[in-house]
């Protein structure tokens, strides 16, 4: 048994299955607190704990999945395919909607986390925490962050995201496709899209679009904006 549990193969069978059956309780319950990533996590974590499993065993499976996740956002880009047209349209647009909010939201950050006086590593961490996982990892790692911190700032910001969209929406407003998948990609990442599918083709495709374009703007411009605020990191 434990020459089983201490498998590779083992640990990414106990996340899948993990996350499957997130996706079925979401589903079901349609609540944005029950997204399937927590509920993937809790899961694992009393998995793990029950069946006294190490963290560097649980790791060896856990280093098979990051490793595919990369390759594996390519697929965004068959939505995104289908309304090139759109695209096109409204190119420019596009573009500087998702590169004001990716700036503003580092900016954001690092004022509210000098504000409450958050030391300056864990400051460093969540900068990048509204793109893709494995960008924001290197990202932090680049800028001097901890990636384990900016991989849980990843999962709760977006969360928070898709449970208060409606309502931030409704307030401004905002009923085009367009602005509503650009938004959701540039600011909540993989979950904000997984919310963008779900609300139509258009969405979708340009939450797909934010997460790539969003995740190339915060790589070249995070160490600059860091720079330009050290004064406010400390």
């Amino acid at each position: 048994m434990s020459a089983i549990i201490s498998s590779p193969i083992f640990s990414v069978m106990i996340s899948l299955m993990a996350f499957e059956i997130g996706c079925i309780v979401y589903k079901k319950t349609k609540f944005p607190l029950f997204n399937p990533i927590i509920i993937a996590i809790v899961l694992v974590i009393i998995i793990i704990k029950l069946l006294n499993i190490s963290l560097d065993t649980y790791n060896k499976g856990g280093n098979l999945i990051s490793f595919f996740l990369t390759p594996a956002t390519v697929i965004l880009a068959v939505p995104l395919y289908k309304k090139l047209q759109l695209l096109k349209k409204n190119l420019v647009p596009i573009i500087v909607g998702i590169a004001a909010g990716s700036l503003s939201g580092m900016c954001s950050i690092i004022l509210l986390c000098h504000l409450f006086l958050l030391p300056k590593q864990l400051t460093l961490s969540i900068i990048p925490k509204s793109v893709t996982v494995p960008i924001a990892v290197d990202v932090s790692k680049q800028i001097g962050g901890i990636s384990t911190i900016t991989i849980a700032a990843i999962i709760v910001s977006g969360t928070i995201t898709i449970v208060v969209y409606p309502l931030v929406f409704k307030i401004l407003k905002i009923k085009d496709p367009i602005a509503k998948g650009v938004a959701l990609g540039t600011t909540a990442n993989a979950v904000g899209t997984s919310k963008a599918i779900e609300m139509g083709e258009v969405e979708g495709a340009m939450s797909g679009l934010s997460i790539g374009l969003a995740g190339m703007f915060i790589v070249i411009f995070a160490p600059i904006v860091t720079k330009i605020f050290s004064v406010l990191i400390k």
